[in-house]
Protein backbone atom coordinates (compact mmCIF):
# COMPACT_ATOMS: atom_id res chain seq x y z
CA UNK A 1 0.00 0.00 0.00
CA UNK A 2 1.21 3.53 -0.80
CA UNK A 3 1.75 5.58 2.34
CA UNK A 4 -0.41 8.72 2.52
CA UNK A 5 0.17 9.67 6.16
CA UNK A 6 1.75 13.02 5.29
CA UNK A 7 -0.81 13.92 2.61
CA UNK A 8 -4.23 15.53 2.79
CA UNK A 9 -6.91 13.03 1.79
CA UNK A 10 -7.24 12.73 -1.97
CA UNK A 11 -10.40 12.60 -4.05
CA UNK A 12 -10.24 10.89 -7.42
CA UNK A 13 -13.18 11.11 -9.82
CA UNK A 14 -13.11 8.12 -12.17
CA UNK A 15 -15.62 8.23 -15.02
CA UNK A 16 -16.05 5.87 -17.93
CA UNK A 17 -18.58 4.08 -20.11
CA UNK A 18 -20.10 0.80 -19.10
CA UNK A 19 -17.72 -2.17 -19.34
CA UNK A 20 -14.63 0.06 -19.57
CA UNK A 21 -12.91 -1.45 -16.51
CA UNK A 22 -13.51 1.45 -14.13
CA UNK A 23 -14.80 -0.65 -11.21
CA UNK A 24 -11.71 -2.86 -11.24
CA UNK A 25 -9.43 0.16 -11.48
CA UNK A 26 -11.25 1.91 -8.63
CA UNK A 27 -10.80 -1.17 -6.46
CA UNK A 28 -7.09 -1.29 -7.22
CA UNK A 29 -6.67 2.43 -6.45
CA UNK A 30 -8.53 2.03 -3.17
CA UNK A 31 -6.35 -0.89 -2.10
CA UNK A 32 -3.11 0.83 -3.06
CA UNK A 33 -3.95 4.25 -1.64
CA UNK A 34 -5.96 3.43 1.49
CA UNK A 35 -9.20 4.58 -0.08
CA UNK A 36 -12.93 4.01 -0.07
CA UNK A 37 -15.20 3.85 -3.11
CA UNK A 38 -18.27 6.02 -3.72
CA UNK A 39 -20.81 5.16 -6.41
CA UNK A 40 -21.62 7.60 -9.22
CA UNK A 41 -23.90 5.35 -11.27
CA UNK A 42 -27.60 6.19 -11.23
CA UNK A 43 -28.71 2.55 -11.54
CA UNK A 44 -26.28 1.00 -9.06
CA UNK A 45 -27.83 2.93 -6.18
CA UNK A 46 -30.78 0.49 -6.25
CA UNK A 47 -30.49 -2.87 -4.52
CA UNK A 48 -32.91 -4.70 -6.83
CA UNK A 49 -30.60 -5.32 -9.81
CA UNK A 50 -27.15 -6.21 -8.53
CA UNK A 51 -26.27 -8.40 -11.50
CA UNK A 52 -28.04 -6.51 -14.29
CA UNK A 53 -26.45 -3.19 -13.28
CA UNK A 54 -23.07 -4.86 -12.63
CA UNK A 55 -22.70 -3.65 -9.08
CA UNK A 56 -19.53 -4.65 -7.21
CA UNK A 57 -19.61 -8.19 -5.92
CA UNK A 58 -20.15 -9.01 -2.27
CA UNK A 59 -16.52 -10.13 -2.14
CA UNK A 60 -15.31 -6.77 -3.46
CA UNK A 61 -17.48 -4.92 -0.97
CA UNK A 62 -15.86 -6.92 1.82
CA UNK A 63 -12.37 -6.09 0.54
CA UNK A 64 -12.90 -2.33 0.39
CA UNK A 65 -15.55 -0.04 1.87
CA UNK A 66 -18.16 0.85 -0.78
CA UNK A 67 -20.71 3.65 -0.40
CA UNK A 68 -24.03 4.45 -2.13
CA UNK A 69 -24.23 1.06 -3.82
CA UNK A 70 -27.51 -0.87 -3.63
CA UNK A 71 -28.79 1.10 -0.67
CA UNK A 72 -32.25 2.18 -1.84
CA UNK A 73 -35.40 0.52 -3.16
CA UNK A 74 -36.56 0.49 -6.76
CA UNK A 75 -39.75 2.36 -5.80
CA UNK A 76 -37.72 5.32 -4.48
CA UNK A 77 -36.91 7.66 -7.35
CA UNK A 78 -33.63 9.49 -6.82
CA UNK A 79 -32.71 12.73 -8.59
CA UNK A 80 -29.25 14.07 -9.35
CA UNK A 81 -29.66 16.65 -6.59
CA UNK A 82 -30.55 14.03 -4.03
CA UNK A 83 -27.53 11.93 -5.01
CA UNK A 84 -25.29 14.99 -4.83
CA UNK A 85 -26.30 15.74 -1.26
CA UNK A 86 -25.74 12.13 -0.21
CA UNK A 87 -22.40 11.88 -2.05
CA UNK A 88 -21.08 15.08 -0.55
CA UNK A 89 -21.86 13.87 2.96
CA UNK A 90 -20.14 10.54 2.30
CA UNK A 91 -17.06 12.17 0.77
CA UNK A 92 -16.77 14.55 3.72
CA UNK A 93 -17.07 11.69 6.19
CA UNK A 94 -14.38 9.63 4.46
CA UNK A 95 -12.06 12.62 4.35
CA UNK A 96 -12.66 13.34 8.03
CA UNK A 97 -11.35 9.85 8.75
CA UNK A 98 -8.18 10.70 6.77
CA UNK A 99 -8.89 8.19 4.06
CA UNK A 100 -8.83 8.76 0.33
CA UNK A 101 -11.91 8.76 -1.90
CA UNK A 102 -12.53 7.22 -5.30
CA UNK A 103 -15.82 8.32 -6.85
CA UNK A 104 -16.53 5.95 -9.74
CA UNK A 105 -19.34 5.59 -12.23
CA UNK A 106 -20.74 6.31 -15.64
CA UNK A 107 -23.48 8.87 -14.94
CA UNK A 108 -22.20 12.08 -16.44
CA UNK A 109 -24.75 14.32 -14.72
CA UNK A 110 -23.56 13.08 -11.34
CA UNK A 111 -20.00 14.11 -12.11
CA UNK A 112 -21.12 17.46 -13.49
CA UNK A 113 -23.06 18.13 -10.29
CA UNK A 114 -20.12 17.05 -8.16
CA UNK A 115 -17.64 19.30 -9.96
CA UNK A 116 -19.84 22.27 -10.92
CA UNK A 117 -22.66 22.19 -8.41
CA UNK A 118 -26.31 21.98 -9.30
CA UNK A 119 -28.33 24.99 -10.31
CA UNK A 120 -31.39 25.49 -8.12
CA UNK A 121 -33.98 26.57 -10.67
CA UNK A 122 -37.50 27.09 -9.39
CA UNK A 123 -40.66 25.18 -10.12
CA UNK A 124 -42.99 27.13 -12.37
CA UNK A 125 -46.77 27.18 -12.08
CA UNK A 126 -48.61 25.42 -14.89
CA UNK A 127 -50.47 28.57 -15.95
CA UNK A 128 -47.20 30.50 -16.44
CA UNK A 129 -45.78 27.61 -18.46
CA UNK A 130 -48.91 27.51 -20.62
CA UNK A 131 -48.68 31.29 -21.20
CA UNK A 132 -45.07 30.90 -22.37
CA UNK A 133 -46.02 28.07 -24.74
CA UNK A 134 -48.85 30.15 -26.23
CA UNK A 135 -46.55 33.13 -26.67
CA UNK A 136 -43.99 31.05 -28.52
CA UNK A 137 -46.67 29.63 -30.83
CA UNK A 138 -48.06 33.08 -31.55
CA UNK A 139 -44.77 34.96 -31.95
CA UNK A 140 -42.57 32.38 -33.63
CA UNK A 141 -39.04 31.54 -32.62
CA UNK A 142 -37.34 34.69 -33.92
CA UNK A 143 -39.55 37.19 -32.13
CA UNK A 144 -39.71 35.04 -28.99
CA UNK A 145 -35.91 34.81 -28.86
CA UNK A 146 -35.63 38.60 -29.21
CA UNK A 147 -38.03 39.07 -26.31
CA UNK A 148 -36.00 36.62 -24.22
CA UNK A 149 -32.79 38.47 -25.11
CA UNK A 150 -34.22 41.56 -23.43
CA UNK A 151 -34.30 39.82 -20.04
CA UNK A 152 -31.78 36.99 -20.41
CA UNK A 153 -29.31 37.71 -23.22
CA UNK A 154 -26.99 34.86 -22.19
CA UNK A 155 -29.76 32.29 -22.57
CA UNK A 156 -30.95 33.76 -25.85
CA UNK A 157 -27.40 33.54 -27.18
CA UNK A 158 -26.51 30.03 -26.02
CA UNK A 159 -29.78 28.16 -26.76
CA UNK A 160 -29.54 26.45 -30.13
CA UNK A 161 -31.85 27.33 -33.02
CA UNK A 162 -34.97 25.19 -32.98
CA UNK A 163 -34.72 24.37 -29.26
CA UNK A 164 -38.25 25.45 -28.36
CA UNK A 165 -38.26 23.66 -25.01
CA UNK A 166 -35.27 25.53 -23.60
CA UNK A 167 -36.36 28.89 -24.99
CA UNK A 168 -39.76 28.50 -23.35
CA UNK A 169 -38.13 27.31 -20.12
CA UNK A 170 -35.87 30.36 -19.98
CA UNK A 171 -38.80 32.72 -20.45
CA UNK A 172 -41.10 30.97 -17.96
CA UNK A 173 -38.43 31.10 -15.24
CA UNK A 174 -38.10 34.85 -15.71
CA UNK A 175 -41.88 35.30 -15.83
CA UNK A 176 -42.26 33.37 -12.57
CA UNK A 177 -39.36 34.86 -10.60
CA UNK A 178 -38.46 38.13 -12.36
CA UNK A 179 -34.93 36.77 -12.36
CA UNK A 180 -33.23 35.29 -15.41
CA UNK A 181 -32.54 31.57 -15.79
CA UNK A 182 -28.87 32.42 -16.33
CA UNK A 183 -28.74 34.13 -12.93
CA UNK A 184 -30.32 31.09 -11.28
CA UNK A 185 -27.79 28.81 -12.95
CA UNK A 186 -24.87 31.02 -11.98
CA UNK A 187 -25.79 30.62 -8.32
CA UNK A 188 -25.38 26.85 -8.36
CA UNK A 189 -23.79 25.26 -5.34
CA UNK A 190 -23.26 21.94 -3.67
CA UNK A 191 -20.27 20.63 -5.61
CA UNK A 192 -16.83 19.75 -4.34
CA UNK A 193 -14.49 22.63 -3.65
CA UNK A 194 -12.26 23.46 -6.59
CA UNK A 195 -8.74 22.10 -6.21
CA UNK A 196 -9.72 19.26 -3.88
CA UNK A 197 -10.21 16.58 -6.54
CA UNK A 198 -8.47 14.98 -9.52
CA UNK A 199 -10.40 13.70 -12.51
CA UNK A 200 -9.72 10.77 -14.81
CA UNK A 201 -11.78 9.50 -17.72
CA UNK A 202 -11.49 5.91 -18.93
CA UNK A 203 -11.60 5.79 -22.70
CA UNK A 204 -10.54 2.36 -23.99
CA UNK A 205 -10.87 1.56 -27.72
CA UNK A 206 -14.53 1.39 -28.67
CA UNK A 207 -14.24 -2.11 -30.12
CA UNK A 208 -12.93 -3.39 -26.79
CA UNK A 209 -15.76 -1.72 -24.88
CA UNK A 210 -18.37 -3.22 -27.20
CA UNK A 211 -16.88 -6.70 -26.89
CA UNK A 212 -16.91 -6.40 -23.10
CA UNK A 213 -20.52 -5.21 -23.18
CA UNK A 214 -21.55 -8.36 -25.01
CA UNK A 215 -19.54 -10.70 -22.78
CA UNK A 216 -20.63 -9.02 -19.58
CA UNK A 217 -24.31 -9.35 -20.42
CA UNK A 218 -23.86 -13.08 -20.90
CA UNK A 219 -22.19 -13.21 -17.48
CA UNK A 220 -25.04 -11.19 -15.94
CA UNK A 221 -27.57 -13.67 -17.27
CA UNK A 222 -25.61 -16.61 -15.90
CA UNK A 223 -25.43 -14.91 -12.49
CA UNK A 224 -29.19 -14.39 -12.20
CA UNK A 225 -30.13 -11.17 -14.00
CA UNK A 226 -33.27 -12.72 -15.46
CA UNK A 227 -34.58 -13.63 -12.00
CA UNK A 228 -33.90 -10.05 -10.87
CA UNK A 229 -36.00 -8.65 -13.70
CA UNK A 230 -38.77 -11.16 -13.00
CA UNK A 231 -38.91 -10.13 -9.34
CA UNK A 232 -38.89 -6.47 -10.29
CA UNK A 233 -41.73 -6.82 -12.79
CA UNK A 234 -43.82 -8.76 -10.26
CA UNK A 235 -43.98 -5.61 -8.14
CA UNK A 236 -45.97 -3.71 -10.83
CA UNK A 237 -44.09 -0.50 -10.15
CA UNK A 238 -44.83 2.86 -11.75
CA UNK A 239 -43.30 2.60 -15.25
CA UNK A 240 -41.83 6.10 -14.92
CA UNK A 241 -39.44 5.03 -12.15
CA UNK A 242 -35.73 5.29 -13.07
CA UNK A 243 -34.92 1.65 -12.27
CA UNK A 244 -37.28 0.42 -14.99
CA UNK A 245 -35.15 2.26 -17.54
CA UNK A 246 -32.03 0.28 -16.66
CA UNK A 247 -30.48 -1.29 -19.74
CA UNK A 248 -31.78 -4.84 -20.14
CA UNK A 249 -34.97 -4.51 -18.12
CA UNK A 250 -37.21 -3.82 -21.11
CA UNK A 251 -35.68 -6.58 -23.22
CA UNK A 252 -35.76 -9.31 -20.57
CA UNK A 253 -39.23 -8.27 -19.43
CA UNK A 254 -40.44 -8.79 -22.98
CA UNK A 255 -39.04 -12.32 -22.89
CA UNK A 256 -40.69 -13.02 -19.53
CA UNK A 257 -44.03 -11.94 -21.01
CA UNK A 258 -43.53 -14.47 -23.81
CA UNK A 259 -43.14 -11.84 -26.53
CA UNK A 260 -39.61 -12.79 -27.64
CA UNK A 261 -37.21 -15.66 -27.08
CA UNK A 262 -34.36 -15.49 -24.58
CA UNK A 263 -31.87 -15.38 -27.46
CA UNK A 264 -33.72 -12.43 -28.98
CA UNK A 265 -33.84 -10.68 -25.62
CA UNK A 266 -30.12 -11.21 -25.11
CA UNK A 267 -29.29 -9.90 -28.58
CA UNK A 268 -31.48 -6.84 -28.10
CA UNK A 269 -30.05 -6.15 -24.65
CA UNK A 270 -26.50 -6.43 -25.94
CA UNK A 271 -27.29 -3.99 -28.73
CA UNK A 272 -28.86 -1.52 -26.31
CA UNK A 273 -25.87 -1.84 -23.97
CA UNK A 274 -23.51 -0.96 -26.82
CA UNK A 275 -25.70 2.03 -27.70
CA UNK A 276 -25.67 3.15 -24.10
CA UNK A 277 -21.87 2.89 -23.96
CA UNK A 278 -21.66 4.95 -27.15
CA UNK A 279 -23.86 7.67 -25.63
CA UNK A 280 -21.65 7.72 -22.55
CA UNK A 281 -18.49 8.05 -24.64
CA UNK A 282 -20.05 10.85 -26.69
CA UNK A 283 -21.05 12.69 -23.52
CA UNK A 284 -17.56 12.34 -22.09
CA UNK A 285 -15.96 13.68 -25.27
CA UNK A 286 -18.19 16.73 -25.15
CA UNK A 287 -18.30 17.40 -21.40
CA UNK A 288 -14.99 16.09 -20.03
CA UNK A 289 -12.58 17.50 -22.57
CA UNK A 290 -10.15 18.66 -19.87
CA UNK A 291 -10.13 15.35 -17.95
CA UNK A 292 -6.94 13.29 -18.43
CA UNK A 293 -7.76 10.10 -20.29
CA UNK A 294 -6.82 6.51 -19.56
CA UNK A 295 -6.96 4.77 -22.90
CA UNK A 296 -5.54 1.33 -22.08
CA UNK A 297 -7.60 -1.71 -23.03
CA UNK A 298 -6.32 -4.03 -20.28
CA UNK A 299 -6.37 -3.73 -16.51
CA UNK A 300 -2.57 -3.59 -16.36
CA UNK A 301 -2.36 -0.88 -19.01
CA UNK A 302 -4.97 1.19 -17.21
CA UNK A 303 -3.16 0.83 -13.90
CA UNK A 304 0.15 1.88 -15.47
CA UNK A 305 -1.48 4.96 -17.00
CA UNK A 306 -3.12 5.82 -13.70
CA UNK A 307 0.22 5.70 -11.88
CA UNK A 308 1.81 7.84 -14.59
CA UNK A 309 -0.91 10.46 -14.15
CA UNK A 310 -0.84 10.41 -10.34
CA UNK A 311 1.77 12.47 -8.48
CA UNK A 312 3.47 10.47 -5.73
Amino acid sequence: MVSTDSMAPRIWLLAGPTASGKSALALRIAEAFDGEIVNADSMQIYHDLRHLTSRPTVEDELRIAHHLFGFTDAADAWSTGRWLRAAREVVEDIGARRRNVIVVGGTGLYFRALTQGLAQTPNVASNIRADAERAFAAMGEGAFRLRLAGVDPRAADRISPGDRQRLVRAWEVFAATRRSLSDHQASSDGGLQAGTWSALALSPPRADVYARCDARLEHMLAEGALAEVEALMARNLNPSLPILKAVGVREFAAHLRGEISLVQAMTAAQQETRRYAKRQMTWMRGQMTDWPQITGATAEAQWAQFLALTPS
